[in-house]
């Protein structure tokens, strides 16, 4: 039933209220029964990393994504919108280190009674050789509880925002179903070939023992030093190269000049020795190789950079890798380190970290006389990973790829092919995920040496002698699935085998944690598990997301569903852009100056954070200062108005005769009707800001005019007709601009809705405009009016309140219309109209003495 109005409406406990109400009602459940294909609007929702907390832009965007959800189910379309959380990969495990004090060896046992050192992180060490070593399982299972406590805070969170989520429809991307959904989806790769293992050079990083994607890498300037050496030629002359790795020397393969450059043309196809170690390397030419950069000559070594992966690779040199898992030079030279001049120098540098090796071998060329002058200092950007705070090297490992195009021309074709059947919003971010498939320089690396993870499903078949079969693996049926085959048996093997001759090893690697996320739509649509479910559901009506991952989340879905189903995931990808601090700064943890969102939720109350987010179109930075939040005061001042507004409204009884018949009236629905035209293109093309800046617009005015032009007559009972028309006017108003900001300002505007409703405003139908016609512009001109007399009377320093005995109101025959209404609000006993273009009060008699 419709409730009472309320003495003093107000915005405090309107969360609690309404959001337990609506998880009673289940008013934001996905109803599959009653439905159609045709009718679903379905969202692939972010699922945030469960780790830590959210800041404001998760705020910021899920709001964007939100205004869509609600707006489509006012539109009548049954809305798929689940939550998902992604908590699996090295950043959780990252926090349970740091939370517990622990770390995981798997080379221990499973102790089933084991307790953390520390639970919060308060007394915990981040520093590895302070954390107690724990057995993989028991790492495991303390990810898990940590992951479960922060998704529930999550959800929190997210429900006191007013995130109209089908929570029914959650999932976890360490969740049996999306580990089914992961590896089904990899076993399919594997057997059309698209997976495969290889022994490549790959990007490392040191501090956390693991492979990393290309799409994890971020430049950072960093302080370095080109140093020049000497390389010596057959005929006793030099060659001298400038680098700032001189630590590299012994994996030196090559030294490459651009081809036409004349300087080193006579050279090409000729050998040099390095420096130190004496070993006989090629000159050779390629276009890559900057005339500009140093001498114009660089050496080549395995592997300083990612440029020397592709020398290495396309002028098909050998591997002399030197760099260990752990950063540290191998204890064991390179084969072509054959004198023992050349092992003796190398020994001194076997065990030492890249910065000792660099400082030792810099001290031997100046003593050799190799070293030309004294180092140069610069700064130059070099790759990290994203998640770290040491430069990556470049280490030769056996990882899985899965194909992305970035070495099939037909692959990347239809990649881009699907980027164009997609609607960018706004358009210009279609560009950032072309770049990135047209920049692609390898496949994508999926396994990660970490722990917490959906495991890589599959074994390797052991020979006599015990050492795995090259080329051969054993994979698990479907049905078998999950699957961890560092604890499972494959099939036709018993555990017994495990690691003896003619027996098998189980992979021990993880997926990479963009491997499982890429996949949200089939894991949240039951495409394993459920697909009558995911045929209603696929492909989705939306992607929300930031812009930051457009180049994986964005791109390795859209891989996915190319691979599997031949199709886009989604027809729609909205992209927010990023929050920014009073400097212009993008907001991150990285920086320190993140604003978490809860105190926000505090302090304003959710209708104005959301009211903040809203302002801001798809796409458009948004700045936020939290000492002084103007647009979120703004908004709460909104909703504020709006409780107190309708109160005032709905205070008039609804009239019998519920007929319009004043032309001010019918000139302001009629507005009212432009608006809602507005408003529902806008939302049409996810311009929700668009939508809102119009609702609010008519807003203020409808509060500040119209309300006042009208109210007198809406008391006036010796005007039946007049008064109807004036309170089936303000009703009529209230009710479709209430649902033009519902998806806006959900609590407040349910709260109004509720004291004269059934129903939730949020399942109500979207408002239609209330009449064909288009305004006259009475209103207007009304209002321009009602401007001019008050601002008369304030020049006159007189109250607001003074009888007028006499005006005189310039403006088009049009305004006459509103005359009753015009005397009423301006307390005018005698008005004459004068006909001109502009509206102006050109006479103004006041009585000497208020009434």
């Amino acid at each position: 039933m419709s409730a009472a109005l309320p003495d003093k409406p107000a915005l405090e406990g309107l969360e609690q209220k309404w959001g337990e109400e609506w998880e009673r009602e289940g008013t934001y459940r996905f109803d599959r029964a009653a439905t159609t294909r045709e009718n679903v609007f379905s969202i692939d929702s972010p699922p945030p990393t469960a780790s830590g907390s959210l800041h404001i832009g998760h705020v910021f965007s899920y709001t964007h994504m939100d205004l869509a959800a609600r707006y489509q189910r006012m539109r009548g379309r049954s809305v798929f919108y689940p939550m998902g959380w992604d908590d699996n990969g090295l950043p959780t495990e990252r926090r349970v280190q740091n939370y517990y004090g622990v770390r995981c060896d798997p080379s221990l046992p499973y102790d089933p009674d084991f307790t953390p050192p520390f639970e919060g992180g308060e007394n915990a060490s981040s520093k590895a050789a302070d954390q107690q070593p724990i057995s993989r399982r028991n790492f495991i299972e303390l990810c898990e509880r940590l992951t479960l406590e922060d998704e529930k805070q999550f959800e929190d969170v997210w429900r006191k925002l007013g995130l109209s989520v089908d929570w029914t429809q959650s999932y976890r991307t360490i969740g049996d179903d999306a580990q089914r959904a992961a590896q089904r989806a990899f076993l399919r790769n594997l057997a059309r070939g698209e997976a495969y293992r290889a022994d490549a050079p790959t990007l490392w990083d040191v501090t956390f023992r693991t492979a990393v994607a290309q799409a994890e890498l971020e430049d950072k300037e960093q302080p370095a030093a080109y140093h020049r050496v000497s390389f010596h030629r057959p005929d006793g002359e030099t060659i001298e190269i400038e680098t700032t790795r001189p630590e590299l020397l012994p994996a030196c393969v090559a030294l490459v000049a651009h081809p036409d450059d004349e300087r080193y043309q006579p050279f090409f196809g000729t050998t040099v020795t390095t420096p130190l170690f004496g070993v006989e390397v090629p000159v050779l030419a390629h276009h890559l190789a900057q005339r500009d950069k140093g001498s114009g000559i660089a050496m080549i070594c395995t592997f300083g950079d990612v440029t020397d992966v592709v020398w290495w690779r396309e002028l098909d040199l050998p591997n002399r890798a030197i760099i260990g898992f752990d950063g540290r030079l191998v204890a064991d030279p390179p084969a072509a380190l054959e004198t023992e001049t050349a092992r003796a120098a190398y020994a001194e540098l076997a065990g030492k970290t890249v910065f000792s090796a660099k400082q030792r071998v810099v001290e031997l060329l100046r003593d050799s006389g190799d070293l030309i002058g004294e180092p140069r200092k610069i700064t130059h950007p070099v790759k990290f990973f994203e998640k770290g705070d040491r430069p990556l090297e470049i280490v030769s490992t056996r990882q899985w790829y899965i194909k992305n195009g970035a070495r099939d021309e037909q692959l990347r074709e239809a990649l881009l092919e699907r980027g164009r059947e997609i609607n960018f919003v706004p358009d210009f971010m279609r560009v950032r995920y072309e770049n990135w498939v047209g920049g692609l320089t390898g496949d994508w690396l999926i396994s990660r040496q970490r722990f917490f993870g959906v495991p890589i499903p599959v074994w390797y078949p052991l020979g006599p002698d015990g050492e795995p079969i090259h080329g051969e693996v054993i994979v698990p049926g479907e049905d078998a699935l999950p699957i961890d085959p560092s604890s499972a048996a494959p099939p036709g093997y018993d555990e017994s085998q495990r690691g003896q001759a003619n027996g098998f090893i189980g992979e021990i690697d993880i997926m990479d944690t963009w491997a499982t996320s890429s996949l949200t739509p089939q894991i949240a649509g039951g495409w394993e598990t459920d697909p009558e479910l995911f045929d209603l559901v696929f492909p989705y009506s939306l992607r929300s997301q930031g812009q930051d991952i457009i180049r994986t989340w964005l791109f390795s879905t859209t891989l996915r569903a190319q691979l599997e189903h031949g199709t886009v995931p989604w027809h729609n990808a909205g992209i927010s852009g990023f929050i920014v601090d009073p400097d212009r700064k993008k907001m991150s943890k990285s920086k320190g100056n993140v604003v978490t969102p809860a105190a926000m939720l505090d302090d304003h109350g959710s209708d104005a954070v959301r009211y903040w987010a809203s302002s801001s179109r798809l796409g458009t930075d948004a700045a936020f200062d939290p000492q002084n939040p103007k647009q979120i005061k703004i908004g709460r001042r909104l909703a504020i108005k709006i409780l107190n507004a309708a109160k005032f409204v709905y205070s008039f009884p609804e009239p019998a005769d519920a007929a319009v018949t004043e032309p001010l009236d019918a000139d302001m629905l009629a507005e009212l009707a432009r608006v809602v035209r507005t408003a529902t293109a806008a939302y049409e093309e996810y311009d929700h800001a668009r939508a809102l800046e119009a609702t609010e617009q008519f807003f203020w005015t409808f509060c500040d005019d119209y309300l006042e032009l009208v109210k007198e007559r809406a008391y006036d009972t010796s005007d039946a007709a007049g008064q109807a028309s004036a309170v089936t006017a303000l009703r009529e108003a209230v009710d479709v601009t209430l649902r033009l900001f519902a998806p806006v300002l959900p609590f407040a505007t349910e709260e109004v809705w509720s004291w004269t409703h059934e129903g939730s405003v949020h399942t109500a139908a979207w408002p239609t405009a209330p009449t064909a016609d288009e305004p006259t512009g009475l209103l207007a001109l009304t209002s321009s009016a009602l401007i001019g007399i008050r601002r008369a009377k304030t020049e006159a320093k007189a109250s607001q309140k003074t009888p007028v005995t006499r005006a005189v109101i310039a403006g088009p025959a049009l305004l006459a219309q509103a005359a009753v209404d015009l005397k009423a609000v301006g307390r005018i006993r005698e008005l004459e109209f004068v006909e001109a273009d502009e509206v102006s009060v050109t006479a103004i008699e006041l009585e000497e003495t208020e009434s």
